[in-house]
């Protein structure tokens, strides 16, 4: 794996805190403003995990997961906000029609990216 990540988040704060977090344990990360932006970047490039905002002018998270899961049905996606009850329906309209996502509430901790991140990128170590 190439330990890329791709952060769709319309909050640069929100863009250089993961992007801090993630570079300090030698991740690469790459990031996008927009929805728009990142359907782009995602179809250039191949990603290990995704971080996508739900609530971003343009283009919606919910759309945005759509338009990426036609790229690429299976990488890891984990939506972050703080709105998941008020886009309820259309996430539960997503897991019924087969479209893969994880859900993490707003504001994530450090250890909690890391978390996340370990557990989808880094492969179980072998003991001897």
């Amino acid at each position: 794996m190439s330990n890329r990540i791709l952060i769709i988040d319309d909050d640069i704060h929100i863009r250089k805190v993961f992007k801090l977090v993630l570079e300090e344990e030698n991740y690469i990360v790459d990031t996008a403003e927009s929805g728009e932006e990142g359907i782009k970047m995602f179809s250039e490039k191949s990603y290990d995990l995704t971080f996508l905002d739900i609530r971003m002018p343009g283009i919606n998270g919910v759309e945005t997961l759509k338009r990426l899961r036609t790229l690429n049905k299976v990488r890891p996606i984990y939506i972050i906000t703080a709105f998941h009850e008020q886009f309820l329906s259309q996430l539960n309209e997503l897991k019924e029609n087969d479209i893969k996502f994880e859900l993490a509430n707003k504001p994530l901790k450090r250890e909690e990216i890391l978390l996340i991140v370990e557990s989808i990128i880094r492969e179980p170590q072998v003991q001897i």
